[in-house]
C-alpha cells in the first residue's frame, strides 16, 4: 500500500466521520422526534381506550337482547358467609389473606423491622386494593366485594417445614366457581400465585374477551429519611424482550404499555413487592401518584388484562415475591428474568464495576472477613486505593514534573506575549516535549478513577446490607447519621447535622490544599483553584441527607489520598525530577512513523515548489 493509497483511506475516514458528525439531528430535530413518538403512543393509547368502551357497550347491548338464559337474582352465593383472616407464613414472610376478596390484606417480612423498630409491613388491608373485574349477569363484578370459601378450617398454615396451599373460592352456583390457590414454600420470598375459573363460561358475558386484574398499594414509609427513600420508590417493569425500566419517581404519572411484560414490581428502596407472569403480561396500565399522607410515600396501581376464551377451564399462573432489594438474593431468585435490576447500581457504564467487582468483594469480606460494616468499608476502600495507587503516583509524578518547569513556562511566557499566543503555545508544547512531559498527564489518571467513584456512589444507598448497621456514632449505615437536631431546617441541608458528611468536607478541603501546593500557580489556575474549594461546600449540603455509609467511605477513602501524598512527595525530590528531565531533553525525541511520514510529505512539497517547471510543447 502507497502513501496516497494511506492518505486517500484518512480523507475518506475523515469524511465520513464528518459527514455523520454534520448530519446528525440537532436538539430541536431530536425533539421533534420524540414528541412524534409521545403522539404515537398517546393514539394507541386512545385507540385501545375507544376499544375497551366500544366492547363495554356491546357487551351491554348483548346483554339487552339476549333473552335465551334466565338471569338469576345473585351472581355468587353468599349465605351464612363471613369474613376470615388466615395466615400463610414461613420462617421468612407472613401473609394475611380475606376471605373478603380472597386476597392479600398483609404482607410482613419477618426478618426485617422499619427504622423505629417496628415490624415491617410491604401492604396493609386499608391501603391495599387486588382482585378481578369482569362482566356477568349484566353486571360489572369486582371480586372484592364478595367472600370466598376457603379450602381449611386453620386459621394459620405454616410452611416451616413444607409447602401449604390455600385454596379460596367465590362459587357462582354448584361446580360453578373463580378459585384463587396461594402456595408457599419453606424459606423462600416467592408465593405462587394462580386464578382459575370453573364451569364459568355461562356466568361471565359471553362477549368478554379479557378479565382485569387489578392490583393497588399505598406504599408506606419504612426508612428514616422520607424524602430521600422516596428517591427510590416507584414502579417498575421488565419488557420480554428488552430492559428493565420504570415511571417517573419524582411526579404523578399514567402509563399504558402496549408491549408485552414479564413483571411489575412495587419497589421501595430496600424492599419489593413483584408480580411475576408465567409467559407475559400485555396492555398493562400503570400509574403513580405521590402521597401527601403522612407515613405514606406513594399510590401505586396496576391493571393486568387476562386473556379470556370462555372455556370451561382457564388458568392464569404467576408468582409474588416479597423480599428484600438484595443483589444476591434478587439474582437467586430471577437472574433469567432481570430481578437484579431492581437494585440501582448506577448508569450502564458503571454499573459494571458495582456488578463485579464491588459486590463480589463486599460479600467475600463479609462471609469470610468479618461482619463488622465499618470494618468491611474500611477494607473496601484499601483494596479499591491499593489497586489504583499506580494511577495516583503517576498523577502525582506529573503535577510535580509541571511544577519543577514553572520557571521555564514563565520565561516562555515572557518572551512571547499575550499577542503571539500561538507561539506560546508552540514553545510551551515544545518544552513538555523535550522534557517528556504529557500536560495531562494528572488530568488522565483521575478521569480513569471517575467512574469507579460514580459507581460507589450509586452502591452505598442502595445496599440493603447496610441498613441499620451501626459503626461508631451512626446507627444506620445506610441512613444519615445525626449528632444534633436543628429547631429549623436550612434549605438544601436539612434539620440535621451529619458530623460524617462534616468530617468529609473537612478532609477533601485539606486534600485541595495539599494538592494545590504540588501544582503549578498561574492566574488561570487561581481560578480552578476556587472552583475546587467551592466543591466540598457544595457536597456538604448534598451528602447531608445522603447514606452515612457512602458519606464514611468518602471520608476513608480521602484521608488514603492524603496519606499516599504525603509518602510520594517524601519519595520524589523535586530536585532530582529536575535533573531528571533536563537528562531527557538532551535526548533526541522519538517520532512515531506518522509524524516520520508527515514530514517526508512536507519535504517533498518542498522540493516541488523549488524544482523548475519543465514545459513541453507538441
Amino acid at each position: 500500500m502507497d502513501r496516497n493509497t494511506i492518505v486517500g483511506l484518512v480523507l475518506i475516514f475523515v469524511i465520513l466521520i464528518g459527514f455523520s458528525y454534520l448530519t446528525r439531528p440537532n436538539e430541536e430535530q431530536l425533539k421533534r422526534i420524540q414528541e412524534q413518538r409521545d403522539s404515537i403512543a398517546r393514539v394507541e393509547a386512545e385507540r385501545m381506550a375507544l376499544a375497551a368502551q366500544q366492547e363495554k357497550k356491546d357487551f351491554e347491548l348483548s346483554q339487552e337482547t339476549d333473552s335465551l338464559k334466565p338471569l338469576s337474582p345473585t351472581v355468587f352465593v353468599q349465605d351464612s358467609l363471613k369474613e376470615e383472616i388466615i395466615t400463610l407464613e414461613n420462617n421468612k414472610i407472613r401473609l394475611q389473606l380475606s376471605t373478603q376478596g380472597g386476597r392479600i390484606v398483609n404482607v410482613d417480612l419477618k426478618e426485617y423491622f422499619t427504622h423505629d423498630s417496628l415490624p415491617l409491613i410491604l401492604w396493609k388491608a386499608d391501603k391495599s386494593t387486588f382482585g378481578l373485574n369482569f362482566y356477568a349477569q349484566n353486571k360489572q363484578i369486582n371480586t372484592e366485594e364478595f367472600l370466598f370459601v376457603p379450602n381449611t378450617t386453620e386459621t394459620v398454615l405454616n410452611a416451616t417445614e413444607s409447602e401449604k396451599t390455600l385454596s379460596l373460592k367465590l362459587f357462582s352456583g354448584e361446580n360453578k366457581y373463580i378459585e384463587f390457590i396461594y402456595k408457599l414454600a419453606p424459606d423462600s420470598y416467592m408465593a405462587d400465585f394462580s386464578i382459575r375459573t370453573h364451569n364459568m363460561n355461562d356466568v361471565i358475558a359471553s362477549n368478554s374477551s379479557f378479565l382485569t386484574l387489578f392490583w393497588g398499594v399505598d406504599m408506606p414509609q419504612l426508612e428514616k429519611s422520607k424524602d430521600f427513600e422516596n428517591r427510590y420508590t416507584g414502579v417498575y417493569y421488565d419488557f420480554l424482550s428488552d430492559d428493565v425500566e420504570n415511571m417517573s419517581t419524582t411526579s404523578n404519572e399514567k402509563e399504558t404499555l402496549s408491549t408485552k411484560i414479564k413483571w411489575v414490581a412495587f419497589k421501595q428502596q430496600f424492599f419489593s413487592s413483584i408480580l411475576i407472569a408465567q409467559d407475559a403480561f400485555t396492555d398493562v396500565a400503570l400509574s403513580s401518584d405521590i402521597s401527601n399522607e403522612p407515613g405514606y410515600l406513594k399510590k401505586v396501581y396496576a391493571e393486568i388484562p387476562l386473556a379470556y376464551s370462555g372455556n370451561n377451564n382457564e388458568t392464569y399462573n404467576m408468582q409474588f415475591f416479597f423480599g428484600p432489594n438484595s443483589y444476591p438474593i434478587l439474582k437467586e431468585y430471577g437472574a433469567d428474568i432481570e430481578l437484579p435490576k431492581l437494585v440501582n447500581l448506577g448508569w450502564k457504564w458503571v454499573a459494571w464495576f458495582n456488578r463485579y467487582v464491588v459486590i463480589p468483594l463486599f460479600n467475600f469480606l463479609e462471609n469470610h472477613v468479618t461482619g463488622n460494616y465499618g470494618l468491611i468499608i474500611l477494607l473496601l476502600t484499601l483494596i479499591i486505593k491499593l489497586v489504583l495507587f499506580p494511577l495516583t503516583y503517576k498523577s502525582y509524578l506529573s503535577q510535580a514534573k509541571m511544577r519543577v518547569l514553572k520557571p521555564q513556562i514563565d520565561e516562555i511566557n515572557k518572551k512571547y506575549p499575550k499577542e503571539k499566543a500561538l507561539e506560546r503555545q508552540k514553545a510551551t508544547m515544545a518544552l513538555y516535549k523535550r522534557a517528556g512531559v504529557n500536560p495531562m498527564g494528572g488530568c488522565l489518571p483521575m478521569l480513569l478513577q471517575m467512574p469507579i467513584l460514580i459507581a460507589l456512589f450509586w452502591f452505598f444507598p442502595g445496599a440493603i446490607e447496610l441498613r441499620q448497621k451501626s459503626f461508631l456514632w451512626a446507627t444506620d449505615l445506610a441512613s444519615y447519621d445525626s449528632i444534633a437536631t436543628l429547631p429549623f431546617s436550612i434549605p438544601f441541608y436539612g434539620d440535621h447535622v451529619s458530623l460524617f458528611c462534616l468530617l468529609m468536607t473537612a478532609v477533601n478541603i485539606i486534600y485541595m490544599v495539599m494538592n494545590n501546593k504540588n501544582q503549578p500557580q498561574n492566574e488561570q489556575m487561581k481560578g480552578m483553584q476556587t472552583m475546587m474549594y467551592i466543591m466540598p461546600i457544595m457536597f456538604l449540603f448534598i451528602f447531608n441527607s445522603y447514606s452515612s455509609g457512602l458519606s464514611y467511605y468518602y471520608f476513608v477513602a480521602t484521608l488514603i489520598t492524603i496519606l499516599q501524598t504525603w509518602l510520594i512527595r517524601r519519595y520524589v525530590n523535586d530536585e532530582k525530577l529536575l535533573k531528571q528531565i533536563e537528562l531527557a531533553k538532551t535526548k533526541p525525541v522519538k517520532k512515531s512513523k506518522f509524524q516520520e511520514r508527515l514530514e517526508q510529505m512536507q519535504e517533498d512539497k518542498s522540493e516541488r515548489k523549488l524544482s523548475p517547471k519543465v514545459k513541453f510543447r507538441f
